[in-house]
């Protein structure tokens, strides 16, 4: 494994560290604040849409979609995306402004990969463009979604559509007001072998019977403006042409999707915990308490110490995850994706957690991004799959290698 990056990745990881220096860091406070007041919560500032502009211009654009992908990449690995992911991770928002934020991210390699000239044409080109956003509808409150499998939503033929039916929640994204489509996950074959019941289709989000029953909060957020829905489906009729390269193919494709959307997750998390530990240090350097500045308590160093250990074994371990997805593929890379997927988030909250610590009071309001970090990496301890799902699986493929 060689992790020396070129001269090209060195030259775009600068140009991504003084965009976020120059454009992102300065509005930072002023757009989390906007989106704390209700009746900001599903509308797009203003700023967000000049720096996306700036961003394209400055050829900082869908720098996440994988070189196999011809001329819609603009020709980087996962190896050479992922300290520039971890850079956009040191502010919520700022993947957004790349156009490398998820679900969208997902859905583009989704239909870059699996979808056919007319589904890239319809949608993929304009969320290239980010002209629109996009949905992901999965998961389900009536069954335990971290097995795929479990997926109830029913996809029946009917002449030359698909009738949908069922209810889907944590469908993040589909509070934007520029999402103009859904990737749903559904049955169309409940009597076929149990990996090949699923489907994916595309559902434009102004169908009839496609209805927003409430956005969902995370720990007293929602997460504006893309926010979590839970989104009910009552009898919503697409063309069969929507479906994603046929029926019985969903688990593939979410398998295929959720790979690289868990490094990447993992990859912003490190730049999460980074952007933490760097307020925690700056924070204990400038205060006092009983007579001492903090920095100098055994107790502080040690857990700086900590986590720059930890933060730098997580680096590691994504980088080299990241160089086998490159060098092997996805499925060959699965135990490691899964690796990175059990550590890198219960890395950030525990980094995440002590900055707030240090912080004191202030540590939990919204003057710090550190409260938008913990809730970050507690959900994705369960989104894209569990940690006791990845730990399951890695524990029964380590023993049968062992064997």
């Amino acid at each position: 494994m060689n992790f020396e990056y070129t001269d090209k990745v060195k030259g775009l990881i600068q140009q991504v560290q003084d965009f976020m220096d120059r454009y992102i860091y300065p509005v930072e406070q002023e757009l989390n604040a906007y989106y704390t007041i209700p009746e900001n919560f599903w509308t797009v500032h203003p700023k967000i849409e000049e720096l996306k502009e700036l961003a394209k211009s400055a050829g900082l654009w869908n720098l996440f979609l994988p070189k196999e992908y011809g001329e819609l990449s603009p020709g980087l690995s996962n190896l050479e995306y992922a300290p520039l992911a971890e850079l956009m991770g040191r502010c919520k928002w700022a993947s957004e402004i790349f156009n490398c934020s998820a679900p969208d991210t997902g859905n583009m390699e989704v239909l870059a990969k699996y979808g056919n000239a007319q589904q890239q044409k319809q949608w993929l080109e304009p969320l290239m463009n980010g002209t629109i956003r996009s949905a992901f509808l999965m998961t389900e409150p009536d069954v335990a979604s971290s097995d795929a499998t479990n997926i109830e939503t029913s996809i029946r033929a009917e002449g030359d559509e698909y009738v949908i039916n069922g209810r889907k929640w944590w469908s993040s994204g589909a509070m934007h007001p520029n999402c103009k489509v859904a990737i749903v996950m559904g049955k169309t074959d409940a009597n076929a072998q149990r990996h090949i019941q699923q489907s994916m289709i595309l559902v434009p989000m102004d169908t009839p019977g496609l209805k927003i029953v409430r956005p969902l909060n995370v720990f007293g957020s929602y997460d504006a403006p893309e926010g979590h829905a839970e989104i009910l489906l009552e009898n919503v009729r697409v063309p069969k042409s929507n479906i994603l390269l046929g029926e019985g193919r969903g688990f593939e494709i979410a398998q295929g999707r959720l790979g690289p959307g868990r490094i990447h997750h993992c990859m912003r998390l490190i730049g999460a915990a980074q952007r933490s530990l760097e307020l925690m240090c700056q924070r204990v350097a400038s205060r006092q308490a009983f007579g001492r500045t903090i920095k100098d308590f055994s107790s502080i160093r040690q857990d700086i110490a900590r986590s720059r250990c930890e933060i730098e074994q997580a680096r590691l371990l994504t980088l080299s995850a990241a160089d086998k997805m490159d060098r092997h593929g996805n499925k060959v890379a699965k135990d490691l994706i899964s690796m990175i997927k059990i550590v890198a988030p219960q890395m950030a909250q525990t980094v995440v957690d002590r900055a707030i610590q240090a912080h004191g009071g202030m540590g939990v309001c919204s003057d710090t991004p550190l409260p938008g970090f913990f809730a970050y990496a507690r959900i994705i301890r369960i989104a894209d799959g569990p940690d006791e799902v990845h730990m399951y699986q890695l524990g029964r493929n380590t023993v049968k290698a062992m064997m």
